[in-house]
C-alpha cells in the first residue's frame, strides 16, 4: 500500500526514488528567480484586478549587470564629450620657454707686427709655448670639486663635467672647427639661448651678441683647413655658488692649432692662437637638463688682420702673410657702430729661450695696443 506521500500506484518501476529525485539537483535560489523572464504576480496584485496570472520581464532588466554595463557606457560618452570640449574651449599651452641671459661677446682680434712664421708640419708645436701645453680635452682640467652651501659635491661634478663637454665641443671637435655640424655645441646650451645662437650662426653680426666665433672656434672651411689633428690647451677653470641658487663656473684657456692653406694641397702649417675667457651660468634646472648658459665670451685671436670681420669665420694670416693696413675710421660718420677693437699680437717666444717678460704671459696672445678695427663684410 502506497505511503501518504507516493503516487496512488506507488513508485514507477526502474525509477529509484520517483520523481522527486529527478529534480533534486534544480536549485531555485533567489538570483535564478529574478532572472527569469516570466514572473509571477503577487498576491496584492492580482487582488487589484490583474487578469493576467503572469508578466513578462524586459531583457534589460534581467539583471544588474545589464544597468551597470547602460550606466558604465554612458558615463564614458559624456567624459568623452567633456574632454573633446574643454580641448576647444582651452587648447594645451606649451610651456614658456624659460629667461636666459643673453651672451655678451667681446672680440679682439690680433694682428702680427711681422710676416707669420712657418711651423713644420709634422711637428708644428715644436720650439713654441704651446709644446709643453696637453692635447685636445686633456688640456681642459676640473678644479677639486667640493660641495657649496646649496649645492652637492655631486651637483658641483655635474656642473664641471658639462662645461668641460662645451669647451671641448666648441673649441676642439674637429666638426666645429671646420665649419661642420655644431649640434654638439647646440644640444649644450639652454634652451633660452637656442633663438641667439641659430641667429648668430644664420646672420652673424658684429654687434656684441650676434658673433658665431663668440660661441665657438671656427675656420673658414673655404679658405683654411687643419694642419694638424692636436689642439693644445692650457688654462682654468673656477667655480663659486651665486644667490643660492646659481653656480657660475668661469673658464680661462689658450687654444693653439696649426692651420694651413685649403687651397694647395701642401704648403707650409702656421700657428693660430685663441685665448677665451668664458663666464657660465648653471641653475638646477640647467643640472637636470645637463645644459649652461654662456653669459659672457671675450675672446682674443691671431694673426688676424685687424680689417677684418671675424664674426662668422676666423680667417687666420697664414704663414709668409702680412697683415692689411687698417682702413680709417671717420668718428664724424656715425652710420657706422662702435664695436670691435684690436691689439698687436705679441712675438711668440720660443720655449727653449728664457722669456723676457713675465712668465704667465710669455708667448701668448696678448692686447698690447688697443685701436678701433673696421667692419668690412
Amino acid at each position: 500500500m502506497a505511503g501518504p506521500g507516493d503516487p496512488p500506484e506507488g513508485t514507477p518501476e526502474g525509477v529509484p526514488g520517483g520523481g522527486e529525485d529527478e529534480y533534486r539537483s534544480v536549485v531555485f535560489d533567489e538570483s535564478f528567480v529574478r532572472a527569469a523572464r516570466i514572473q509571477e504576480y503577487s498576491a496584492q496584485e492580482r487582488l487589484d484586478g490583474t487578469s493576467r496570472a503572469v508578466r513578462t520581464r524586459r531583457p534589460w532588466s534581467r539583471s544588474g549587470a545589464s544597468r551597470q554595463a547602460l550606466v558604465l557606457v554612458t558615463l564614458i560618452a559624456l567624459a568623452f564629450g567633456t574632454a573633446i570640449y574643454l580641448g576647444i574651449r582651452n587648447p594645451y599651452q606649451q610651456p614658456p620657454t624659460p629667461v636666459a641671459q643673453p651672451l655678451r661677446i667681446t672680440l679682439i682680434p690680433l694682428t702680427p707686427s711681422q710676416p707669420v712664421p712657418a711651423a713644420d708640419l709634422k711637428q708644428p708645436f715644436e720650439g713654441h709655448p704651446a709644446a709643453d701645453y696637453r692635447s685636445g680635452a686633456a688640456g681642459i682640467t676640473l678644479p677639486l670639486a667640493t660641495r657649496t652651501a646649496h649645492f652637492s659635491e655631486s651637483q658641483v661634478i655635474e656642473a664641471l663635467s658639462t662645461v668641460k663637454e662645451y669647451l671641448v665641443a666648441s673649441s676642439i671637435d674637429p666638426e666645429t672647427l671646420t665649419g661642420g655640424d655644431v649640434r654638439a655645441v647646440r644640444n649644450l646650451l639652454a634652451p633660452g639661448q637656442l633663438e641667439q645662437f641659430d641667429a648668430s650662426l644664420e646672420k652673424p653680426a658684429d654687434d656684441g651678441r650676434h658673433a658665431a666665433t663668440g660661441w665657438m672656434v671656427r675656420f673658414d672651411p673655404a679658405r683654411v683647413r687643419l694642419a694638424n689633428d692636436q689642439v693644445r690647451v692650457r688654462g682654468t677653470m673656477t667655480l663659486t655658488e651665486v644667490g643660492g641658487d646659481v653656480l657660475e663656473v668661469v673658464t680661462d684657456h689658450t687654444l693653439v692649432y696649426a692651420v694651413r692653406d685649403a687651397a694647395t694641397a701642401g704648403g707650409a702649417a702656421s700657428l693660430f692662437t685663441v685665448r677665451r675667457e668664458l663666464r657660465f651660468r648653471i641653475d638646477r634646472d640647467d643640472l637636470d637638463g645637463h645644459q649652461v648658459e654662456v653669459v659672457q665670451a671675450a675672446v682674443e685671436a691671431g694673426p688676424l688682420s685687424c680689417g677684418s670681420a671675424s664674426v662668422q669665420y676666423f680667417r687666420p694670416l697664414l704663414a709668409g702673410q702680412l697683415p692689411q693696413a687698417m682702413a680709417g675710421i671717420d668718428p664724424y660718420d656715425h652710420d657706422h657702430e662702435i664695436t670691435s677693437v684690436c691689439g698687436v699680437l705679441a712675438p711668440q717666444v720660443s720655449a727653449s729661450v728664457t722669456p723676457t717678460v713675465a712668465p704667465t704671459t710669455a708667448g701668448l696672445p696678448t692686447a698690447v695696443q688697443a685701436s678701433p678695427a673696421s667692419e668690412s663684410p
